[in-house]
């Protein structure tokens, strides 16, 4: 999946930013500030390829969940049409 390999890819980078912050000497609040910043531009800048792929994968797993097969509006029309036959034999 690219979301995972795209998360993935964007903690490794997280953790190395903070790794090489500390080992210059930055500490504290600080040093978790300016890790996410360098690893935000980092993945923005090295990871496009990734992020791109995660982001279409996303669009179309939303697609397949918001598309609705032509037999279901089949079978809801046939339950609604039973439903109006009860209701109008129930009230008669």
């Amino acid at each position: 999946m690219p979301v995972v390999t795209y998360s993935l890819l964007r903690l490794a980078v997280l953790v190395m930013a903070a790794a090489l912050l500390w080992w210059a000497g930055v500490g504290g609040w600080l040093l978790a500030v300016l890790a996410v910043v360098v690893a935000w531009a980092v993945s923005y800048l090295f990871l496009r390829r990734q992020r791109d792929a995660a982001a279409a994968w996303l669009a179309a797993r939303a697609e397949r969940r918001l598309a609705r097969p032509a037999e279901v509006d089949d079978d809801t029309a046939a339950e609604d049409a039973a439903a109006d036959e009860i209701r109008r034999t129930e009230g008669a």
